[in-house]
This record gives C-alpha cells, structure tokens and sequence, in this order.
C-alpha cells in the first residue's frame, strides 16, 4: 500500500498509517523505522529523510492510537497524558550563556526531529479535538480512513472523492444500469 495524505490534519494522516481498521489486525504501514522515517518526510513533519530508531516507531504507533481514540471514543486520562508528553518537546531557542563574566548568546540546542515531529501531531490533534471540525471515518465498506469534516454541513462522506467517493458513485450508477437491464 502506498501512503495517503486524505486526513486534513498530520494527526489524522497519522492515524491512517493503520489501514483497514474494520479487519481484526489492519494493515500495519508503519512496519520499520525507515518506513516511520519516510512517512514524516513525506508528511512534511521533517526536512527529509531523519534518523529513527525502533523506539521512535513504537511512540509513533503509541501516539497514533492514543489520537485516534481521542477523535473517535470519549477522552480517556492515558491518551490525554501521551498527547501532552509528545506536545513538551522543547523548541530550539537560543540560550544565554557566561563566559569570562560576560553574556553571550550560545547557539540553540538541537532537539530530536523526530520527537519534534510527535509534538507537532501532538499539538494538531490538541487543536482538533478543540475545534467545531468532526471527524468522521471514510463511508466506503472497503476504506475506515479518518479524515476531518469542516464542510459547511459537516456531511462529508469519503476519505477522497478521487479514491472511495468515484469507486461508490461507479458501484452505484452500476448498480442502477443493471436494474434497468433486469426489468
């Protein structure tokens, strides 16, 4: 499977890493940290490709479960308290330092990109479930991709119109030329 971006928000592309959510298992995308590597890249979360580790997966898969329950289940403290952590990655920002009884300013400190990125998907899914935005789950039997609904009337069926929304109109105008045939 290739990656798909129809979310509307990091969060909820984050979320779709895990495909086919109405089978037991899924379909686990996430499957290395170079697959976690180019998913950022790609997401636009990092400057390229970055170092992961197979840590760095498992808090991807972590922070994405506790994302999609806070969009889709009543709040539970444990969700809620891995968003906040992922959020508390410092930013970079210069420091003061001392140097021979003088103040100079010393160069900001590098912070991991990856943890970087977590925090921006943290802060994300903060602004989304704060906001009048549903979320809704793709209406294709096939699909169960998450995506935000901030269509005026907040009716929004599919994932993608190019992908799930055509494949059901197609199965539908189908559906109807074959009854007219059948009279």
């Amino acid at each position: 499977m290739e990656w798909v971006f129809d979310g509307g928000r990091p969060c909820l592309d984050l979320v779709n890493t895990l495909r086919d959510r109405y089978q037991p298992e899924g379909v686990e995308l996430l499957t290395s940290p170079e697959a976690l590597a180019e998913w950022l890249s790609l997401a636009g979360l990092t400057k390229g490709p970055v170092p992961v580790t197979q840590e760095d997966l498992e808090t991807a898969k972590w922070l994405r479960e506790a994302v999609n329950r806070l969009v889709t289940t009543p709040p539970a403290p444990p969700d809620v308290e891995l968003v906040n952590k992922a959020v508390e990655e410092p930013l970079p920002n210069a420091r003061l330092r001392l140097s021979d009884g003088e103040l100079r300013k010393a160069a900001p400190t590098p912070r991991n990109p990856v943890a970087a990125a977590f925090a921006l998907i943290a802060t994300d899914v903060i602004e989304l479930v704060t906001s009048p935005v549903d979320v809704r789950v793709c209406a294709a039997d096939d699909c169960g991709l998450r995506f935000a609904d901030a269509s005026p009337r907040r009716t929004r069926q599919w994932c993608s119109m190019s992908r799930c929304g055509n494949r059901a109109k197609a199965r539908a105008h189908y559906a109807r030329l074959s009854q007219g045939r059948s009279r």
